[in-house]
């Protein structure tokens, strides 16, 4: 296996942040006699005065990268560097190294690139090269994997970590000044100068989420639905993480890959059910015994299958099948397991209910039996881990239990937006991020998967854009021992929900960020001299979103005829502001003011449907309505990358379906 190794120090970088932005300093880097360091020049005038040099035989996500950075020089600098792979003879004057190569040693003497952490970049210069490089670890023999979460898709080029690549896109964005607002041309930002010239400087960075991919959905390269917001992903740092679950352990429910043919000759192995049987029910989310040692070794029998078809694998699923309450164990080994003192939960088992008590000291018990025998077998893997779900009836912290260091918790919640959420199933209303703090507080290596009771309209490609609320939870999960974070519910609403979503991704990268300088910088870059009426336009997009959740309001009330006054005004302003402004401005108000148009037309959708399905379907004008509406809604959802609604769990096919009527 390739990789390269570093130490994490602190740099000189002479960028500091300023509203969301690198902004180069005015003093230049002194050297030791005190004399000021000559800046590096990349390009001058049209004139590209050093070449990208990239290492021999780079991975495809790392040579894409280099590519893609001297795409991203020219429509900066207005002209494209030459990309040569592996050590040039004799060496250019001046060079741009994308990854590492033994020969940056000689070029840097006084820069670390033994790397430590997970991740770690390096962006460095001196005055006649640039560095920028990261951790990249990957398997020769194994660079194309199967897709598990997508069955018959694989992935290719893949890579443990891809440091190298973050690096490239952090370089972009932060020292090349380029934005991606959203995805598509009108959503790219770049300002274009004649020279491309750096003090010399040195930046280092890790991220702490390592569990990024699934802030969006269908932004996978494996998902057969395809995405626009693919690239937009990868450039924004999301896509390639270093989790090892990308693509493929992505665990909604954590399923476990034990076949359902062992019911056959292995019913032991299934769930004792309160009228003894091992039935498996309910089919298709059957439970374990968990209690059953034969379990755990069947369990690492499948490890050794899965490592064997794939030996870069270190994550492996120890969860339960969804269905969070329904079926578990009753055996007396299981029930032993227990603690009485827990809080009371609700289970379901086949034709009725019983409150018990929650099972969090079981399912930790069962994912610490995992992760024994996990070790056990192999010794020298310290980074291979079982995730486990903290989930319905685990959602509370175990009593009793602690999960083992190579143990990640999985918590499952309907908390996103709002810290005061309460769990419905606790009988004394203990808050979702409650019952997360104390997971982090027994030390519980935690990843965030926050399910959404759509209140906001999400689903429906509303405008749920709680900014405030969303940051205060990043600190919260951040704060606890969470690096990763898996969400899942978003489907690419761009113009009602675009901000959120670039928050969401700036975020996932550094969550140390101010989340308002972000969407600040968002607005400027995005709108220019009609960066407040945007700002203002969300500003009451969130305020409205947010009144009709606190005050349970439907979505005619809250979006009615005084917001869609008030939002419209504002965007009428920021046209009226950029008339002799640049046209690409007014394209984008244009396409904000898309998603205002698809939120008037689908909360008028919903209240006709709503009508018509409480016994006025008899109503030929109202099915009339209902037939021109859903072909406009469907007319949005199909228009142009850069107009792109995405359509979530709440509307089907069928609901937009005039044959339905």
């Amino acid at each position: 296996m390739r990789h390269g190794m570093a130490m994490c120090v602190a740099g000189t970088a002479l960028f500091v942040l300023v509203n969301g932005c690198m902004m180069q300093q005015e003093d230049a880097k002194k050297n030791d006699s005190g004399i000021r360091a000559a800046p590096l020049t990349l390009v001058d005038k049209g004139v590209s005065l050093a070449p990208i040099i990239v290492f021999k035989d780079a991975p495809p996500f790392t040579r894409r990268a280099a590519d893609e950075l001297a795409t991203y020089m020219e429509k900066v600098g207005g002209v494209k560097p030459k990309v040569i792979e592996g050590l040039p003879d004799p060496l250019p004057e001046k060079a741009i190294w994308v990854g590492f190569q033994p020969k940056l040693k000689e070029l840097f003497p006084k820069t670390d690139f033994d790397f430590k952490n997970p991740e770690e970049i390096l962006i460095t210069a001196n005055d006649k090269n640039l560095a920028i490089v990261g951790r990249d670890r990957w398997d020769l023999q194994h660079m194309e994997v199967k897709c598990d979460y997508w069955p018959g898709k694989s992935i290719k080029g893949w890579q443990q970590e891809y440091g190298t690549a973050n690096a490239v896109y952090t370089f972009i964005q932060d020292y090349l000044d380029v934005r991606w607002l959203w995805p598509g041309e009108t959503g790219e930002d770049i300002i274009k100068r004649e020279t491309i010239a750096f003090t010399p400087f040195e930046y280092r960075y890790n991220p702490k989420i390592r569990l990024r991919f699934g802030i969006l959905l269908w932004a996978t390269p494996t998902d057969p639905r395809g995405s626009i917001s693919v690239d937009w992903s990868r450039l924004q740092r999301m896509q390639l993480d270093s989790s090892n679950c990308m693509y493929r352990c992505f665990a909604i429910d954590g399923h476990w890959t034990l076949d359902w043919k062992l019911h056959e000759t292995h019913p032991d192995y299934f769930a004792l059910q309160p009228d003894g049987t091992r039935s498996g029910w309910p089919k298709g989310m059957h439970k374990l015994c968990k209690s059953n040692p034969a379990v755990w070794d069947e369990w690492l029998k499948d490890v050794e299958k899965q490592l064997k078809e794939d030996p870069t694998r270190t994550l492996f699923r120890g969860g339960v099948m969804d269905g969070c309450v329904q079926g578990y164990c009753v055996c007396p080994n299981c029930l032993a397991w227990d603690v009485p003192e827990a809080e009371p939960r609700t289970l379901v088992w086949d034709g009725f209910s019983k409150e018990y008590v929650a099972l969090s000291d079981r399912q930790v018990r069962f994912a610490n039996q995992l992760a024994r025998k996990l070790r056990e077998r192999y010794p020298d893997k310290e980074d291979y881990k079982v995730l486990m779900l903290a989930y319905g009836p685990s959602n509370p912290a175990p009593l009793k239990n602690k999960p083992d260091d190579n143990v990640i918790v999985l918590h499952c919640t309907n908390w996103f937006e709002d810290l005061n959420d309460k769990d419905p199933r606790s009988p004394v209303g203990t808050t979702w991020s409650k019952e997360f703090a104390d997971w982090a507080a027994i030390g519980a290596h935690l990843w965030w998967r926050p399910n959404m009771p759509g209140a906001g309209g999400y689903s429906y490609g509303l405008p749920d854009v709680p900014f405030g609320r969303v940051m205060q939870s990043f600190r919260h999960v951040v704060k606890n021992n969470c690096d990763g974070i898996v969400l899942a519910v978003f489907d690419n609403c761009w113009p009602t929900q675009g901000p959120l979503y670039y928050m969401l991704a700036h975020l996932a990268w550094n969550p140390d960020q101010d989340g308002y300088k972000i969407l600040d910088d968002y607005y400027r870059r995005g709108f220019g001299p009609a960066a407040g009426q945007l700002k203002a336009y969300w500003t009451l997009l969130e305020e409205t979103r947010n009144r009709k959740v606190d005050d349970k309001l439907t979505f005619q009330q809250a979006y009615d005829g005084v917001f869609y006054k008030r939002a419209a005004g504002l965007l009428d302003k920021a046209d009226t502001v950029l008339a002799k402004e640049p046209e690409i401005y007014r394209k984008r108000v244009a396409h904000v003011r898309l998603g205002l148009d698809f939120t008037r037309l689908m909360v008028e959708t919903m209240e006709l449907k709503e009508q018509y399905e409480k016994g006025k379907k008899q109503d030929t004008k109202i099915a009339d309505r209902l037939r021109e509406n859903f072909k406009k809604l469907k007319s949005m959802i199909d228009a142009k990358p850069t107009e792109y609604m995405g359509v979530g769990a709440g509307i089907s096919q069928n609901w937009l379906d005039p044959n339905t009527l």
